[in-house]
């Protein structure tokens, strides 16, 4: 394993870690052998933004008494409601909720404290006059957390939270079709990991982002490098061919400023796929020849990353998109199992109430309201 210095906190952490998000639902036994793999292949930063208690009560068990060998990144607003994702900017909620992050983990401190979903100017002014941003420096001071981070996918916006000063770290989504969804300028980057110069379209905001966590010494870990999987299908990719593991996790930490490619494994299988990266060669990393085939970008698509939610009628939008995503690669063709796993959700599509909240919580402008009807005409 090879390690990235995380700024100025004196931690260094994994070019690959884990996002534990898929994990959410799966049995201990699952949880385990995962978190087992991971540590036992030198992944050594973990983000945990989930706020049921049972996932992070599992994390904490399969940590164990290994919680020194372990960077987490938890993250101070990701509440629940009704059992779903949601962001809270009421202080009380906050404390209460990253509170119970330490002690379902079974930990009297988190390595990284990270402001949670910072993707609007509304949200970060909420920041402020809400008390949060002190509340996360009052933490800091008591070494509860050690640094401070935040998670966003605006370029725009998280550059502000940055420019506040007190941020150590920005987990932010990173893969090449994200970089290129809103393309303006040509620019010639030059990687020097891989000795050679690539010529391809690069939005120029985010381009500004890293370059300015270079400079100023501000750590980056990426969500959304497979672009919840997107990427690596050769009927849904953006680009005419499928990228591989591989070839997404050298994309990323070849961004400046990058660390760590936090890959969101629920498997043993999966953590190894990534691992894979350590030993490829040049060739297997070469992703120039996929770059220059961009069609399109991910505006439009859902990649399953439940920001979306709270949903007032209690549907979990990312899999139903999910479902229908797998269903409208064929729709003459639609696996029978597709189909029964769809009609066991609880809610589904049907239940749609068209209010539009998902939409305006959305980072990547999928129109959700026309996916739940496509999935009740084509589901049910």
């Amino acid at each position: 394993m090879k390690y990235r210095k995380i700024g100025n906190t004196g931690m260094s952490a994994s070019i690959i870690g884990l996002g534990t998000e898929f994990l959410d639902g799966k049995p201990y036994s699952v949880v385990e052998e995962t978190i087992n793999t991971a540590l036992e292949n030198d992944i050594n930063i973990f983000d945990v933004f989930m706020p049921g208690e049972e996932v992070r009560k599992n994390i904490g068990k399969a940590i164990g008494d290994r919680r020194k060998n372990v960077i987490i990144q938890g993250h101070i607003g990701s509440v629940d409601l009704n059992q779903q994702y949601d962001i809270s900017r009421d202080l009380h909620t906050c404390e209460k909720y990253f509170e119970g992050l330490m002690e379902n983990l079974g930990t009297d401190y988190i390595d990284i404290g990270m402001l949670f979903f910072m993707d609007t100017e509304e949200e970060l002014e909420k920041l402020h006059t809400n008390g949060i941003i002190d509340y996360a420096l009052e933490l800091k001071e008591k070494g509860i957390i050690k640094s401070i981070g935040t998670s966003s996918h605006n370029p725009k916006v998280a550059k502000k939270v940055l420019e506040t000063g007190i941020v150590d770290l920005l987990m932010f989504s990173i893969n090449p079709a994200f970089d290129m969804t809103s393309p303006d300028i040509n620019v010639l980057e030059e990687i020097e990991e891989l000795g050679k110069k690539q010529l391809f379209t690069v939005d120029s905001e985010r381009k500004e982002l890293y370059k300015y966590c270079e400079q100023q010494n501000i750590a980056i870990t990426a969500m959304k490098a497979f672009g919840g999987g997107v990427i690596l299908s050769k009927d849904d990719s953006p680009f005419k061919k499928e990228m591989t593991p591989v070839q997404c996790i050298d994309y990323v930490l070849s961004r400046p400023g990058a660390i760590s490619a936090m890959v969101g494994c629920e498997s043993v299988e999966q953590v190894e796929e990534s691992m894979k990266y350590l030993n490829s060669t040049p060739e297997e990393r070469d992703y120039i020849d996929i770059i220059s085939e961009y069609q399109e970008g991910f505006d439009g698509k859902c990649v399953y990353c439940n920001h979306c939610q709270p949903c007032p009628s209690n549907i979990d939008i990312a899999m139903v998109n999910k479902y229908l995503d797998i269903a409208i690669l064929d729709t003459n063709k639609i696996p029978p199992s597709i189909i029964q796993h769809y009609k066991s959700l609880p809610v589904n599509g049907t239940d749609c109430i068209a209010c539009g909240n998902c939409e305006e919580k959305c980072p990547f402008s999928v129109p959700v309201i026309k996916n739940m009807e496509k999935a009740a005409k084509l589901l049910e």
